[in-house]
């Protein structure tokens, strides 16, 4: 048995930290915070409030029920699942909502009625979009991408066409549908990728079928309550949590990771999984002899949005609005070349809103909502508080107009975060939101290396590394970085610590 220090206590870190300890090692989880789940912690208010700090979108739920499987449990074990209905709706300008249906055939009617002949197009679009998402979810995402070798395999070569590698995402989208809001909904969940619709792969149309055909649900109580999952799991399995904990330095020897600084003090351990940020992880506690990437590797990589977010409670409610709610009454090209080719803040923004009170009534006080405002900015930007309050009041304008309410009397809780909050409490890179986009020059093997290749027994996992950016995909970066380290153990001839 393995003595294993895992840094970080989001998804990604606690996946890790299951894996290894139902493998039989020793885990420890050293988090910075005052609470497990990094980004998708959950803030508490003197008013009552309870607010998801990060994700608010519960997709591919099989993933996560694979998780708990693995170790013999269910979700429902430790959360109930709501389906939303309707899934979200989009905010295309004045007196013009769309409410998209849960339902696939009331979806496909609803394309028909704005584009005919749409709705078959829908059908076919989305069983190419299943194909992908069985083989992507089933066997890319856990490929460790190391090497081109691991996609040595007749079948998934033979289905490289049709998993659209080479093919733009936005290009796929416009062969099937040429109404502008048709074609803006099939677009927006790249906006989870991080990257342009023009430079993404049509292969993530998965997304699609993820978000229009799995779902789109709520767990009760919010992410927070899939964290509590998580952490449940993670202590029936002996890990062991230590929180204000930041590490200061991974200390090496003869190319073994031996010991973690904390606080001054040096914890022994046999092996490292970094959760935490992999260019902070890189930076700041490995000497540059060890480290994988330089400064100037990192400075040229594409990354996903940062966002401005406000945390809104209000004491009044509103009829009008739903659980998700997309404004996309701009351009979102515009938009978006302004968060990737000439970053600054945007002219003319497109939001989220998101009001988990509609669905569930322990986020806020009776006779209040409680309202998430996001809005996807460059990464790196100056956030000073003149300027999130610029931005907070056209949001809040916009929001006002489309649902025909003045809700500025009733706020009684606000709080906003931005770039430098993400480098604060994450030591996120530039301050980013969602990680490293998913690009065709950065996916599969072509992302930050999962293992340290000076330092034998040190793996990264999270958002920066394979397969990339959101709860699911940590989910399993976790998954993949315990199964590397384990194999390491079981390959070597091995006298334990502990």
């Amino acid at each position: 048995m393995a003595k294993i220090s895992v840094i970080g206590s989001g998804f990604s870190g606690l996946s890790a930290a299951c894996y290894l300890a139902a493998a039989g090692h020793s885990v420890e989880v050293f988090e910075k915070n005052a609470e497990p789940g990094g980004r998708a912690r959950q803030m508490t208010t003197p008013e009552g409030f309870i607010f998801d700090m990060g994700p608010s979108w519960y997709w591919m739920p099989d993933v996560f029920e694979k998780f708990f499987n693995d170790f013999g449990h269910k979700a429902s074990d430790f959360y109930q699942l709501d389906l939303l209905k309707p899934a979200f709706d989009v905010y295309f300008g004045k007196n013009d909502i769309m409410h998209v249906p849960q339902d696939f055939s009331e979806l496909c009617g609803l394309f028909d009625s704005i584009e005919p002949g749409s709705g078959a197009k829908l059908v076919k679009f989305m069983k190419e979009a299943e194909y992908k998402y069985k083989i992507g979810i089933d066997d890319l995402v856990y490929k460790p991408g190391l090497s081109l070798t691991e996609f040595v395999d007749i079948n998934l070569i033979k289905g490289l066409f049709r998993l659209q590698v080479f093919t733009s995402f936005s290009k796929h989208v416009r062969s099937n549908f040429s109404n502008p809001k048709l074609q803006a909904l099939m677009e927006f969940p790249v906006l989870f990728l991080g990257a342009m619709p023009e430079e993404t792969p049509a292969l993530y149309s998965l997304m699609n079928y993820a978000g229009l055909k799995l779902g789109t649900w709520y767990p009760q109580g919010g992410f927070g309550s899939v964290i509590e999952g998580f952490v449940s799991v993670a202590k029936e399995l002996g890990v062991k949590f230590h929180f204000n904990a930041p590490v200061e330095k991974i200390i090496v020897l003869k190319g073994e990771a031996k010991a973690l600084q904390i606080n001054g003090k040096q914890i022994d351990c046999d092996g490292v999984i970094a959760s935490a940020d992999y260019h902070h992880v890189e930076k700041m506690l490995l000497d540059p002899s060890l480290r994988n990437y330089s400064e100037a590797y990192w400075s040229k990589k594409t990354f996903a949005p940062s966002s401005l977010i406000y945390y809104i409670g209000i004491n009044s409610k509103i009829d009008t609005i739903n659980h998700h709610t997309l404004f996309f009454d701009e351009s979102l090209g515009h938009h978006s070349v302004e968060i990737y080719k000439d970053p600054k803040w945007p002219s003319n923004p497109l939001f989220y809103i998101c009001c988990p009170s509609k669905t569930d009534t322990t986020v806020a006080p009776a006779g209040h909502e409680n309202f998430f405002f996001l809005m996807p900015i460059a990464p790196g930007l100056d956030d000073n508080e003149v300027t999130r309050e610029k931005y907070f009041n056209i949001m809040l304008k916009r929001m006002e107009e489309a649902f025909g309410v003045n809700i500025l009397p009733n706020i009684v809780y606000k709080k906003s975060y931005c770039v430098s909050n993400f480098i604060d409490d994450y030591n996120s890179y530039k301050g980013n939101a969602y990680g490293l986009a998913n690009t065709l020059m950065q996916t599969a093997i072509l992302k930050p290396k999962i293992k340290n290749f000076k330092i034998n027994n040190l793996f990264y996992t999270g958002q920066l590394t394979v397969p990339g950016p959101g709860v699911p995909p940590s989910i399993i970066s976790g998954k993949v970085a315990a199964g590397l380290m384990d194999k390491r153990f079981k390959n070597k001839k091995y006298e334990a610590t502990v």
